[in-house]
């Protein structure tokens, strides 16, 4: 195994998730560089799967910088819908009609799929990688679920993608509506980390005596 982990590069240039991934990153002691800062732009997205996609954004950050790498990649999926929008959910919108990517698109043709069905479930799912070098032969994978239900109307100001309209119903307020911390300990990205970190503990990757 490699070395204690000091610094990573976080493999985004999605400003929300940047944020809730520093944020979740913080009390380990590990240093967190954002992709951006070290002159990195986003990698290919082309596979089929969440975790293809995370790998194939962490490697190439990481051999970009020469520095470890996060990555995740993350999608609502809708069973009413077959599973979309899923791994193409940042480019749900610009699927249809070649538009460029937007929030408010993504949204709107969710919502407008969605309005003939209803079963109104939906679920995030992110998938979480690192890889401690570019050509890391062994990955560390964790995958998180949030199971919840779209709203036809946007509530919240808060979080971002399709966040608006994603209600928790055993709270009845929607992602937007959740302050950062308890977003952070309930979501998608929230259990994905925790098992990641958990694995790099269980590894002995992690600086001593992170903050849990």
């Amino acid at each position: 195994m490699a070395a204690t982990l000091s610094r990573v590069v976080l493999a985004s240039g999605n400003a929300g998730k940047l944020r809730e991934l520093r944020a979740l990153l913080e009390p380990t002691g590990i240093e967190v560089v954002a992709q951006g800062a070290l002159g990195v732009g986003d990698a290919e997205e082309p596979h089929a799967t969440f975790v293809e996609n995370a790998l194939a954004k962490a490697r190439h950050a990481s051999a970009a910088t020469g520095l470890p790498a996060i990555a995740d990649d993350s999608g609502v999926c809708v069973p009413a819908l077959g599973g979309a929008p899923g791994v193409r959910s940042a480019r749900f919108a610009a699927d249809l009609d070649g538009a460029p990517r937007s929030d408010a698109a993504n949204n709107a043709r969710l919502v407008r799929e969605l309005a003939p069905h209803a079963d109104r479930s939906a679920y995030y799912y992110c998938a979480l990688v690192l890889v401690r070098g570019a050509d890391d032969p062994q990955p560390v994978i964790a995958d998180g679920l949030w199971h919840g239900e779209i709203v036809a109307s946007p509530r919240g100001e808060g979080g971002f993608g399709y966040d608006p309209h994603f209600l928790l119903p055993e709270t009845g307020r929607t992602a937007a509506e959740l302050d950062a911390a308890t977003k952070n300990a309930t979501s998608h990205r929230g259990l994905a980390m925790r098992e990641l970190l958990s694995k790099l503990a269980h590894a002995r990757l992690l600086p001593a005596g992170p903050v849990r």
